[in-house]
């Protein structure tokens, strides 16, 4: 696969010949492929790293879904010379399995926050959430699977809380020591039994759990690798592509014969710099989804089947890599704010009773959830939230987005069109709506 000499910025990438399938949110070109099944999906997962291992590149990061699967090159980096011919291969591959393009489906959701104290705030973040530095002002998930933050110098005092929280769910041991970590650097910590709020210096929020011994187990035998963190999660280092691919292909089969949704998603260090097969650890990820688990009797033995198949492939799970990551919203209306969230996301209700959850349908983004806010607490809803949501969409969609979140509720605050604008839900709580890759010099 010869490098393209054309262009390769990320404004220029999706004008490229045969590249319509593509769109660049965030610094990566990222493609989602609608598919009828898992198994469906993992077949052009099995292309892909078919497709890099002969031409020696790196492997994108890998999302299956029962949906479709989401192809995203280059992980922790830009866009580069060859990823125009690898996206065409990529695309070609797709079609040859009868699977189609849906640029629309795309968005990638992040979280920024205004501070003061921009190095510290930083820190704490990258310790709460067991993130790395990207840029000059940027945190990501190191499996890239959670929203990034970035951080950005606060224009004036906001002293009062956030409407906006984060909830992040690791392993127990995990989860246990970061609280106490974070609460010997001074770090404000509030103990409420299963879980902390923890705060950085400006008041910043996220809830670490859980934190009682085992809470994070299954009661059921043959599940040892697995952790509850909201989702089901078990993570398997693998040494080989193939091992990795096996894996995945099984897995895939196993849900689809059980007729309920796993979601595995596939991690190459190579994206660092390794080609694909060059000595680098790939990861596989599985995940049931917030609270499945325990919503579907099917997945204790669907989950035994997929571990027994990891370890007849000679696996070992890494039960702390496991995590989720989920953002709260205070609201007095929780119902007209779900609603403008819900639209503005594209995302889906969760069915059960009392549950104020909203979804991405597809499994690729965060969990929205809603809380009741006391209608006294007139200042606070007043302040502007120092943490704010960023959703990067296709520059084709983007403009389709915002009008829809207005008519859900939404107010302009500030309208950079047609590269982003910054939307407020009926009560002030921001989503700012980026086309493509404006903003991206800012950070993650």
């Amino acid at each position: 696969m010869a490098p393209s000499t054309s262009s390769t910025t990320d404004g220029a990438f999706p004008d490229l010949p045969r590249t319509e399938d593509w769109r660049v949110l965030r610094g990566n070109a990222t493609a989602w492929f609608a598919a009828g099944s898992h198994s469906d999906a993992a077949l052009l997962s099995r292309a892909v790293v078919e497709l890099c291992g002969g031409a020696g590149a790196a492997l994108p990061d890998l999302d299956v879904r029962p949906t479709g699967v989401r192809v995203r090159l280059g992980g922790d980096l830009d866009v580069t010379a060859e990823h125009p011919d690898l996206a065409r291969s990529i695309s070609e591959a797709a079609r040859r399995l009868g699977l189609e393009a849906e640029p629309g489906v795309l968005q990638e959701l992040g979280l920024r926050i205004d501070t003061g104290q921009v190095e510290s705030v930083t820190a704490f973040w990258e310790f709460a959430l067991g993130y790395r530095r990207r840029g000059r002002h940027g945190l990501t998930d190191p499996l890239r699977r959670h929203p990034g933050l970035r951080f950005k110098q606060l224009d004036a005092p906001r002293p009062l809380r956030n409407r906006l929280h984060l909830d992040s769910v690791a392993a127990q041991r995990v989860a246990s020591g970061t609280v106490d970590r974070l609460a010997s650097t001074g770090a404000r910590v509030a103990h409420h039994g299963y879980y902390a709020t923890v705060a950085d210096a400006e008041g910043n929020e996220v809830d670490i759990l859980p934190l009682p011994e085992d809470a994070d187990r299954w009661d059921g035998p043959g599940t040892d690798d697995w952790r509850l963190v909201f989702s089901a999660v078990a993570v398997y280092p693998t040494t080989t592509i193939e091992q990795a691919e096996r894996l995945v292909t099984a897995a895939a089969d196993i849900a689809d014969r059980a007729g309920i949704p796993l979601l595995l998603d596939v991690r190459h260090d190579g994206t660092a710099g390794r080609a694909a097969g060059a000595g680098a650890e790939t990861i596989v990820v599985l995940d049931t989804g917030k609270d499945r688990w325990e919503m579907d009797e099917g997945y204790l033995p669907l989950c035994q089947r997929v571990q027994r198949e990891a370890r007849s492939l000679g696996l070992t799970a890494a039960p702390d890599l496991a995590r989720f990551v989920q953002v709260g919203v205070d609201a007095v209306d929780v119902p007209a704010t779900r609603s403008f969230w819900q639209t503005a996301l594209g995302y889906a209700p969760d069915p059960r009773p009392g549950v104020t959850d909203v979804v991405d349908p597809n499994g690729l983004g965060p969990v929205l959830f809603f809380q009741p806010l006391d209608p006294s607490e007139t200042e606070r809803r007043s302040q502007r939230n120092r943490l704010h949501l960023e959703a990067a969409v296709p520059h084709d969609v983007a403009d389709a987005k915002v009008r829809a979140a207005l008519r859900a509720g939404g107010t302009v605050v500030r309208d950079d069109s047609p590269t982003s604008w910054t939307l407020a839900d009926p009560e002030g709580n921001e989503l700012d709506i980026v086309a493509g890759v404006a903003r991206e010099e800012d950070g993650a």
